[in-house]
């Protein structure tokens, strides 16, 4: 079956794959698009496969909030390049997926791999992504994400470098309520107060000022308890790193957040994402690369 230039971008309009992959997949098909479909399906998870071992640890988080339904969303989703995040399909693809976090509900990112897409009818989150692979060119991976019910606030940071998801009793204070979305992206707590900070975090803590004050000549003739209330009043300073409403407020260090809040609504809980945290980085640069890539021509 002969095929024209027209079939050819038809092929691509519906699969967002490349021209010449969508004219290659026409003609090992004698011209049947909807075979040409499938081809392409089966090569972008070949294409998936073979980028699986690949370092993806560039992306954007981004955020969604639903306020009909009542719900907010914070997602991390990964490619290679800082490039390929900064696209328009890409930041779309985010987007869309948040979005399906907030309708489809998923426990975690292997059950949301395997949902029906909300955003297209007759395709997976996995056949989506594997989609994306074929056409953008690199490795995706969703890495994480979170949803909460109720009351919320968002803050994206730097284009997607830093994300914010807070959860309020109330909106009556909206400007309030984001200057703490902000606290939270710029000061990194990792805990609402102090009662909620980890046991072993704060062990590990005192374990490392009393090794401090042990090795510290100053203190070799103090007495124990005297070290230890030394220790305790350094591990006061630790709650006012780690612990939000204890934390200086960024816009007037001489209030804490929680004086800045001043009872005009509860914090219930925060997320916070930054981009890539803890994950490994490419260490090789686009100038290698382009010499790689010519050594193996």
């Amino acid at each position: 079956m002969e095929f024209t230039a027209k079939d050819v971008m038809a092929l691509r309009e519906r699969s967002g794959a490349g021209m010449m992959d969508c004219k290659k997949a026409l003609k090992e098909c004698d011209g049947d698009i909807e075979k040409a479909m499938d081809y392409l399906r089966e090569k972008s998870l070949a294409a998936s496969a073979k980028k699986a071992s690949r370092i993806a640890a560039e992306g954007l988080v981004d955020c969604f909030v639903c306020d009909k339904c009542g719900v907010g969303v914070i997602i991390e989703v990964n490619c290679e390049t800082d490039f390929v995040a900064k696209t328009d399909d890409f930041k779309a693809l985010v987007a869309n997926l948040a979005k399906h976090v907030a309708k489809m509900n998923p426990a975690n990112v292997d059950e949301m791999m395997q949902q029906q897409y909300s955003e297209e009818e007759g395709k997976t989150v996995s056949d989506v992504i594997n989609g994306a692979v074929a056409k953008i060119g690199e490795k995706i991976t969703i890495r994480r994400f979170n949803r909460v019910e109720g009351i919320v606030d968002t803050y994206v940071h730097l284009g997607g470098k830093i994300g914010v998801l807070l959860q309020i009793s109330n909106n009556e204070n909206p400007a309030v309520a984001h200057d703490v979305s902000m606290q939270i992206a710029a000061a990194k707590p990792t805990c609402l107060c102090r009662e909620d900070c980890d046991q072993a975090d704060l062990d590990h803590e005192r374990e490392i000022l009393r090794e401090q004050a042990k090795n510290d000549p100053k203190n070799a003739k103090k007495p124990e308890a005297i070290i230890e209330k030394m220790i305790e009043g350094r591990i006061e300073k630790y709650y006012k790193e780690v612990c939000l409403l204890e934390q200086p407020f960024v816009k007037n260090p001489d209030q804490t957040v929680a004086e800045m809040i001043n009872g005009r609504f509860e914090v219930i809980g925060f997320t916070r994402f930054e981009m890539g945290e803890g994950l490994q980085k490419r260490s090789d640069n686009f100038a290698d690369e382009v010499m790689a890539q010519t050594k193996k021509a």
